[in-house]
C-alpha cells in the first residue's frame, strides 16, 4: 500500500487528535454478518471480515502511528474494497485518506495513474492551503459534529496536477465524504454554548478566538475519510479565460490564453492568435486588417482579405459570421490551389486550424479568433462544439473591449474637437444627474439646466506670429510667381516647334497675371489665377503633350512641381505653414504642461486655441471648483505663474527662429480685468462665453486689442520681443509692476514702458505696460516661481527701504 502525505499539510496544528480507525466499517460488516441478515448475499463474507479485522484490534480502537497503516495494509486494503468497487477502479478518481492531514493510503487505479502522469518529483499539494483555514474548518466540524451546529464554510479544495504527456496542467476539485467518522471533546476541551458560538460566528479572521475556544488537540477524531476527485480543467479554463479576458490592457493576454486553452484542448502547443478587421462596408470594399497579434499575418504586415482568403472563408467568416474549421490543411491547399492563406498555415507549420468571428455590436469591427495545432484533424468539427461555453465569454469580452473602445474614442473627442476643462467636468455631471433624476422620477418639464460660473476672474493671453498675414501673402505670391513663370517656359517651347498664334496669345495673358502678382495680391487674385490655369492652360497642355515625348516630358515636369492635392505650386507655402504649425506646436505643448502644474495649485477653467501662434483664456474662482477654498492669494499667484510663463515661451519662441525655415517672430500680450464676472456654457457653440452685457466690454476688448496703436502715434502696442500688459485701472499697474521688479531680479524681464492706447471702437481709457524679454539659452525655463517667493522677496525690499 503507497501512503502519500500531500505537501504542506504534514504535522499542521489542529484542534483534533487524529486518529485513525476503521470502526464505522466493522459496524456495517457486524450488521450484515448478523443472524437477521444470514440471508443476505453479503452474510457470508461480513463474517470473514469480522473474524479478519477482529485479530487487530488497533483497526478497530484507533492509532496514531502512520506505520501501522503499512504494517496492515492487506487487511485495510481488503476491508476498504467495497468501497472502491473495482468495475469503477478506472473511472473514479478517489482515495481513502485522514481528513484534515491528507495522509491517504489507497487509491483507484485512475488515480495512480494521474499521479503516475505527474511524475516522480510531484508532491501531491492542495492549492491556497492556508494554516489559519484550516484550523477554523476543524473548528466548524467539531460544531456540526458535537454540538449539532452546522456552519457553511464549504469551500472546494482543488488540486493542479501536472499530465506529462501532453506538457500541460490538468486541474481538479475534490469533495470529502465523513461518514467513516465520529469526533468526541477530551477532558481539556472547554464547555461551549450559544453565546461562544455567536461570537465565534461574528470573529472568523480572529484565529486567536477559535484557538481559545478550541484548544489544539481538544477533540477526539476517530475514523478515516473518503476524498474524491473530479476533472475541472475544462471549467478552469473557462473561468481563467473569463477573468484574464476582464483584465484590462494586458500586454499577456495572448499567451494566457493559449495555457487557457492549451489546458482546454490537451494540446501542448496548440497556438493562439487574434486579428481585428474593419468591415463596415463589404459591399464596396473589403475587410481591412486594422490590428492584429496574429498567427496568420506577421506582426505590421498588411493584407488584403479577398486576396489572402478563400471565397468560402471571405463569405462565411466575414459576411455570415461563420466559424470555420480546417481539420487538414493539405485538404484545403488542394481545393484552394494553395492560395495564400494555404501558404501561410504551411509556412507556420499549421495542420488543423478554427477560425471563429466575433462581431461587436457597438461598432463595425470583426475580431477573428484563431485556434490552431501543428497535427492535422487535432482540432475539428466535432472538439470545436467544446468552444460552445466559451465562445459566449469571447463575444461578451469583445463588446466590453468595444465599448471601452468607443468610450476611448469619445473622450479622445471630448479632449481636442469637443473639450470640457476638468477643472469644470464635475458640474456638468451633477447637471446630467439631477436631469437624469427628473426624467426618472417623470417630471413633465425636465430639461437640462444651464451651467453658470458666477464670479469668475478672467485671465487672457495671446502669443501672436508677427507679420503671419504678410507673410503668408508673400509665399502664397512666391508660389504663383514659379507656377506662372514655369507655364510660361511650356509655352515658349510650343512655340518653338508650333508657331500658332494662339500660344503667344496666351502667354501674354499669362505675363499680364504675372505682372499683377509681382506688383501685389489683391483679394481673389489666387482663385481667379488658379481658374485662368484650368479653363484656358491645361486643356492646351494636353495637346503639347502629344506632339512628341520631349513635350511630354516638359509637361510632366512641370506637373510634378505642383501639389497632388491642392494643384498648385505649394512650396513657399508649404514651407511656411510648417513653420507656423511647428512653433505653434511648441508653444502649445510647454503651455499646457505648464498648465499642468498651475492645477495643482488651485483649480481654474483653462481653454487654448491656435490660430497664427496661441492664445488663451483662464477663469478662477471659488464657484469652478468645489474641493477647494478660493483665496484671492491664488489670483495673484496665477497672474504671476502666467507672466512667467509667457516669458518662458517667448525665449522657446526666440529660440526656434535658428531651426525654422521662416524666420518667423513672435508678440505676447496679456489683458489684465480686475472685476469678476460671470462665464455661461453655450449649448449651441458647445463653448463657454462671458455671460451678462456688462461682461461682454471684455469680450470685445479680447477681440480687437492686438490691433491696438499707442496714444498719439501709428506704432503697434504688440511688438516682438517685448510683452504688452494691458490694463484699465491703475491699481493692475501697481501689481504687475511687482511681478516685473521681481522677474527682472531674475533676469528674465528688462525695460518697462507705461502706455497709453488710443480708442479702440466701443472701448476707451486703456493702458499698457510693455516690458523687455531678456532672451537666454541659459534660463533655467523648468523653474516654478511662486507667489510665496515673491512676497519674501517684497518684504526684503522693504527692509531695505526702512
Amino acid at each position: 500500500m503507497n501512503i502519500r502525505n500531500i505537501n504542506g499539510t504534514h504535522n499542521i496544528e489542529l484542534p483534533l487528535q487524529l486518529q485513525v480507525s476503521f470502526r464505522k466499517v466493522l459496524d456495517l460488516y457486524v450488521k450484515y454478518g448478523s443472524e437477521a441478515m444470514k440471508d443476505h448475499p453479503f452474510h457470508e463474507s461480513s463474517k470473514v471480515m469480522i473474524n479478519e479485522i477482529e485479530k487487530y484490534p488497533e483497526l478497530i480502537n484507533g492509532f496514531t502511528d502512520i506505520s501501522l497503516i503499512e504494517k496492515h495494509f492487506d487487511t485495510i486494503s481488503l476491508l476498504l474494497d467495497p468501497l472502491f468497487p473495482e468495475i469503477l477502479t478506472n473511472n473514479e478518481i478517489k482515495i481513502a485518506s485522514i481528513p484534515f492531514s491528507f495522509v491517504s493510503f489507497k487509491f483507484t487505479e485512475r488515480f495512480k495513474g494521474i499521479l503516475n502522469n505527474a511524475g516522480e518529483k510531484y508532491n501531491l499539494k492542495v492549492r491556497n492551503l492556508e494554516n489559519n483555514l484550516m484550523y477554523i474548518y476543524a473548528c466548524t466540524f467539531i460544531l456540526e459534529s458535537v454540538y449539532d451546529t452546522p456552519v457553511d464554510l464549504k469551500r472546494p479544495f482543488f488540486f493542479d496536477i501536472p499530465d506529462q504527456r501532453f506538457g500541460i496542467m490538468k486541474h481538479y476539485r475534490a469533495t470529502f465524504n465523513a461518514d467513516f467518522v465520529e469526533v468526541y471533546p477530551t477532558e481539556n476541551a472547554p464547555k461551549i454554548n450559544k453565546e461562544d458560538i455567536k461570537l465565534l460566528l461574528d470573529n472568523f479572521d480572529n484565529i486567536d478566538i477559535w484557538r481559545e475556544k478550541f484548544p489544539p488537540n481538544s477533540y477526539i477524531f476517530k475514523g478515516f475519510g473518503i476524498m474524491n476527485l473530479f476533472d475541472v480543467t475544462s471549467d478552469e479554463a473557462i473561468t481563467s479565460i473569463r477573468t484574464n479576458l476582464l483584465k484590462k490592457e494586458d500586454i499577456n493576454i495572448i499567451d494566457k490564453l493559449r495555457t487557457n486553452l492549451s489546458e482546454f484542448y490537451s494540446i501542448n502547443d496548440l497556438k493562439v492568435g487574434f486579428s481585428q478587421f474593419d468591415i463596415s462596408n463589404l459591399e464596396t470594399k473589403p475587410p481591412r486588417l486594422k490590428k492584429s497579434d496574429s498567427i496568420l499575418v506577421d506582426e505590421g504586415a498588411t493584407i488584403n482579405p479577398n486576396d489572402f482568403f478563400c471565397d468560402t472563408i471571405i463569405s462565411k467568416v466575414f459576411k455570415e459570421n461563420e466559424d470555420v474549421v480546417i481539420s487538414d490543411i493539405e485538404k484545403y491547399g488542394q481545393k484552394s490551389n494553395k492560395n495564400q492563406f494555404y501558404q501561410r498555415l504551411k509556412k507556420t507549420n499549421i495542420g488543423s486550424i478554427i477560425l471563429i468571428p466575433i462581431k461587436a455590436s457597438s461598432n463595425k469591427n470583426l475580431i477573428l479568433l484563431e485556434i490552431a495545432s501543428p497535427r492535422a484533424y487535432e482540432l475539428n468539427s466535432v472538439n470545436k462544439q467544446k468552444l460552445k461555453d466559451i465562445i459566449p465569454v469571447f463575444k461578451a469580452a469583445s463588446e466590453r473591449s468595444s465599448e471601452e473602445f468607443m468610450n476611448t474614442l469619445e473622450a479622445t473627442i471630448q479632449e481636442y474637437y469637443t473639450s470640457i476643462h476638468s477643472s469644470v467636468k464635475w458640474r456638468f455631471y451633477e447637471a446630467a444627474e439631477n436631469y437624469q433624476n427628473a426624467v426618472y422620477m417623470n417630471e413633465e418639464d425636465a430639461k437640462i439646466e444651464q451651467i453658470i460660473f458666477e464670479n469668475v476672474f478672467p485671465l487672457y493671453g495671446q502669443i501672436d506670429i508677427k507679420d503671419s498675414s504678410i507673410a503668408r501673402n508673400k509665399a502664397i505670391k512666391e508660389d504663383l510667381i514659379t507656377q506662372l513663370t514655369s507655364a510660361i517656359n511650356v509655352l515658349n517651347k510650343a512655340c518653338q516647334t508650333e508657331k500658332l498664334t494662339i500660344y503667344e496669345e496666351l502667354i501674354f495673358r499669362i505675363e499680364k497675371y504675372l505682372l499683377d502678382v509681382q506688383k501685389g495680391l489683391k483679394a481673389g487674385d489666387e482663385v481667379g489665377i488658379l481658374d485662368f490655369l484650368k479653363k484656358d492652360i491645361y486643356p492646351v497642355f494636353k495637346h503639347i503633350k502629344n506632339i512628341n515625348d520631349d513635350f511630354k516630358a516638359l509637361v510632366n515636369s512641370y506637373t510634378a512641381t505642383l501639389d497632388n492635392n491642392l494643384h498648385v505650386v505649394y512650396d513657399k507655402r508649404k514651407s511656411y505653414e510648417k513653420s507656423v504649425s511647428q512653433i505653434n506646436d511648441k508653444l502649445a505643448k510647454i503651455l499646457d504642461k505648464r498648465q499642468e502644474e498651475a492645477q495643482e495649485m488651485f483649480p481654474h477653467y483653462f481653454e487654448r486655441y491656435k490660430t497664427d501662434g496661441i492664445e488663451y483664456n483662464i477663469y478662477i474662482g471659488q464657484s469652478i471648483t468645489n474641493e477647494k477654498k478660493y483665496d484671492s492669494l491664488y489670483l495673484y499667484n496665477l497672474r504671476l505663474w502666467q507672466l512667467i510663463t509667457m516669458c518662458e515661451m517667448e525665449n522657446i519662441a526666440h529660440g526656434m527662429r535658428k531651426t525654422l525655415s521662416h524666420d518667423l517672430e513672435v508678440a505676447s500680450l496679456i489683458l489684465v480685468h480686475s472685476n469678476s464676472l460671470a462665464i455661461k456654457f453655450r449649448m449651441e457653440e458647445k463653448k463657454f462665453d462671458v455671460d451678462g452685457a456688462y461682461n461682454i466690454r471684455y469680450e470685445i476688448i479680447k477681440k480687437r486689442i492686438d490691433k491696438s496703436l499707442i496714444k498719439n502715434t501709428n506704432e503697434r502696442l504688440t511688438v516682438p520681443g517685448k510683452i504688452a500688459i494691458v490694463y484699465s485701472q491703475d491699481k493692475d499697474a501697481v501689481e504687475y509692476l511687482k511681478y516685473i521688479r521681481f522677474l527682472q531680479s531674475k533676469n528674465m524681464l528688462g525695460a518697462v514702458e507705461v502706455l497709453e492706447l488710443e480708442e479702440l471702437q466701443g472701448v476707451s481709457g486703456l493702458k499698457a505696460l510693455r516690458v523687455e524679454v531678456v532672451y537666454s539659452s541659459d534660463t533655467d525655463t523648468k523653474e516654478t516661481i511662486t507667489i510665496d517667493e515673491l512676497l519674501l522677496n517684497e518684504f526684503k525690499e522693504s527692509l531695505k527701504k526702512e
